[in-house]
């Protein structure tokens, strides 16, 4: 069985890190979840930008959601909402 614990984290540290999610409650958690998933959209939207500077809105965030939904998903979301790729 392989443990649960990072290899450069201390039994302590992960004790300390427990105890404080814990503390936050669920509706805590659920912040901290949606929290990070705005900013990975983020960082993923500016990668985006970098790469293609001179796109419209529309094709960023398309490129967005392909990019974080995966290919077969994003084909399916948008090929049901009557989109043209």
């Amino acid at each position: 069985m392989q443990s649960s614990i990072p290899r450069d984290t201390s039994s302590e540290a992960m004790a300390k890190q427990d105890e404080i999610l814990r503390g936050l409650g669920p509706a805590g958690r659920a912040a901290m979840a949606f929290e990070l998933s705005d900013n990975m959209r983020a960082v993923v939207e500016a990668g985006v930008r970098s790469r293609h500077p001179d796109w419209e809105e529309s094709a960023v965030r398309c490129e967005v959601l392909r990019l974080m939904l995966g290919e077969d998903l994003f084909r399916h979301v948008h090929s049901a909402s009557g989109s043209e790729s």
